[in-house]
């Protein structure tokens, strides 16, 4: 990549410190000194609350990231392998996918023994290593965490499917059949599932259904039995916690609670038997019990830190409750809202995609924003993940010559800027984008995909079929899990030195990957690099500041102030303040007016950041026209690095 330099600070001094952070010699050594700089105002904030909130998360999908053992799937060793790349990077936790022992029908989403591991992704003790290589560099660990449901496979489900009288049947959700009025036996509900299927699958031995809200090979749990939670707690978490790892990213979340009486919903699509009912197992009757039980006796007595993944929920009062340190819940949930803008909903018509505008994305980001103003809640940044299209490529302008790398930059800037724990996913900082158009279905591996266009074929509708693989090839999980990019020479991207790996490699590897923008000062991973540096020193403005949005109905300026708790030097009652502004679009914006958005005189104007270089940053000329994709920061006050 070749493209213009990443930023320009506020004096010539601070050039020169951001230029050696460059250097690959010095890069590790410098990250833990500015870390550790805790006598600025911006660092003050940072022994008052847990380390996770102003830590910088790294999700590792592990099949994708690094195949230590040529076999065409990554592993564990793998990623021990690249933790230094991680520590380079500012990482201060790393997330790490499922890697329980699974068939893999969800790629480790179905867990088949919990404290076992997937024979290609290594052992127990290379999570013990990855552990202990981890705490080493200051970095901590999390694994993922999947007990709303078991694979098939699992042995409680064996049990529980041996007989209706074995003591872990109602481990289970089981129910008998129906009959209707042609007595045709038909399931217990008309309840639809994530996968485009019903939630209800027979079982020919014990003649009884049993609950999936995924695919069939993922019977759901019954947190409703206590045994089962006590298994859950003791197997699943006390196992990996007494074994050092240092918490969890806990899947579908609000999900354990059902509505146990198990009715029909509304028939809201005509097309299908089975109807979408979220509204049955979402946020259900016991739901905060469950998880205010499941913190007390399990990740509490150990200090383990929880992120939740939370779906379908109503709004910011919803989503409260879940982490409000007062009621001992969980300490982060995700909310997807933004992130699955351009989706048509969870069930049948989610690959049907549909176009929105910015202020309407700017929406969504201020409600999530702000809903833990005069609370004792958290909240959580992120624009990617293991479910979801690659962020330049939804959000920015991945295929325009010379803008996938601007917009990735900026997208950059406006992660890093926002108040909350930040979140990235393996890739994202070096602009990975989406699987080529030309690709197939065939191309397709997961387990949603492929259900979904299956869905489209058999609805006989040439159109669905059209608009479902279009929805595909802009929002399916797919293109978050093709390997990772490390090089542009060796075979494979540097990923694999198999013949043949799990899924293929990008086409344009050789264009966005590690070893070509190490060391360039003008590429996104050194963007990202210097960027979160910013974010950690001024903690104060970028992970605890308030959030107000500016220029809401604006359709290509992204506008937007952060505000200190912190008084500026000197300036008793005057609050340090954070003014970012981005152009969302292929065209030149106005700059707005900094000096009256940030309330200060233009000589207290100073630009800390840039995702452009060539402009001067001595004040208030630097507020001259914004250029395609071109983000900016300015401060009130003198910025101290």
């Amino acid at each position: 990549m070749h493209s213009h330099g990443a930023e320009t600070l506020v004096e010539n001094a601070n050039r020169v410190y951001y230029a050696n952070l460059y250097a690959k010699d010095h890069r590790h050594k410098t990250f833990h000194g500015l870390h550790h700089q805790a006598s600025h105002d911006g660092q003050q904030l940072l022994g008052k609350e847990p380390w996770w909130k102003a830590g910088v998360f790294y999700q590792v999908y592990p099949a994708s990231f690094k195949d230590s053992n040529g076999d065409g799937w990554g592993d564990i060793p793998g990623l021990i392998s690249k933790l230094n790349y991680l520590a380079d990077l500012g990482v201060d936790c790393v997330w790490l996918s499922p890697v329980f022992d699974s068939p893999q029908q969800d790629m480790g989403y179905d867990v088949r023994d919990y404290q076992s591991i997937y024979a290609p992704y290594g052992t127990v003790e290379d999570v013990d290593t990855l552990t202990s290589e981890c705490h080493k560099r200051g970095m901590k660990l999390i694994l993922d965490l999947v007990v709303n449901h078991t694979s098939i496979e699992h042995i409680w489900f064996r049990e529980s499917r041996s007989s209706r009288t074995n003591s872990k049947r109602n481990w289970y959700i089981w129910k008998p059949p129906r009959y209707n009025e042609k007595g045709e036996r038909i399931p217990p509900t008309n309840w639809r599932g994530y996968f485009a299927c019903p939630t209800w699958t027979w079982d020919e031995a014990t003649q009884e259904y049993y609950l999936h809200l995924y695919a069939p090979d993922q019977p759901d749990l019954n947190w409703e039995n206590k045994e089962c939670r006590e298994a859950i707690y003791e197997d699943t978490m006390r196992f990996w916690l007494d074994r050092g790892v240092d918490g969890f990213r806990i899947d579908t979340v609000n999900k354990y609670s059902k509505r146990t009486e198990y009715v029909d919903v509304p028939v809201t699509d005509p097309r299908w038997e089975s109807q979408p009912a979220p509204e049955m197992w979402c946020n259900g009757p016991r739901i905060h019990e469950f998880i205010r039980e499941m913190t007390a006796q399990a990740l509490a007595p150990y200090g383990a830190v929880s992120v939740g993944e939370l779906s379908n929920m109503a709004g910011p009062t919803d989503v409260l409750p879940y982490v409000s340190a007062a009621r001992r819940e969980l300490d982060m949930v995700f909310e997807f809202s933004m992130i699955r803008l351009g989706t048509g909903g969870g069930f049948g018509p989610k690959y049907i995609y549909r176009p929105y505008t910015l202020p309407t994305l700017k929406e969504h980001v201020a409600r999530f924003q702000t809903f833990i103003e005069g609370t004792d809640g958290w909240t959580t940044v992120f624009c990617e993940n293991h479910d979801n299209g690659r962020a330049v490529s939804r959000f920015g302008d991945a295929s325009s010559p010379g803008l996938w790398a601007r917009s990735s930059r900026v997208l950059a800037l406006w992660q890093a800027t926002l108040t909350g724990t930040l979140f990235l996913y393996q890739g994202q900082e070096i602009g990975m984008v989406n699987m080529p158009e030309t690709w197939g279905i065939e191309d397709y591996k997961d387990v949603e995909s492929r259900s979904f266009y299956e869905d489209a074929l058999q609805s006989g509708s040439t159109e669905l079929r059209d608009q479902t693989m279009n929805g595909l090839r802009i929002l399916a999980r797919d293109h978050s899990r093709i390997p990772f990019q490390w090089d542009g020479n060796s075979k494979h991207a540097g990923f694999s030195d198999a013949d043949e790996t799990w899924m293929r490699v990008h086409d344009r590897y050789k264009d966005i990957n590690v070893a070509r923008q190490t060391g360039d000062p003008g590429s996104v991973l050194e963007f990202w690099r210097h960027i979160l540096k910013l974010r950690k020193h001024f903690a104060d403005l970028f992970v605890y500041g308030s959030f107000r949005s500016r220029e809401d109905a604006d359709l290509n300026r992204y506008v937007y102030i952060k505000e200190s708790s912190i008084d500026i030097r000197g300036r008793a009652g005057v609050k340090r303040k954070a003014l970012v502004i981005m152009n969302w679009s292929k065209d030149t914006q106005s700059c707005v007016d900094v000096r009256a958005a940030l309330g200060c005189q233009e000589h207290e104007v100073h630009l800390l950041i840039t995702s452009l270089d060539g402009i001067q940053t001595n004040g208030v000329e630097t507020q001259t026209a914004l250029g395609p994709w071109e983000g900016r920061v300015y401060l009130n006050f003198q910025p101290r690095i």
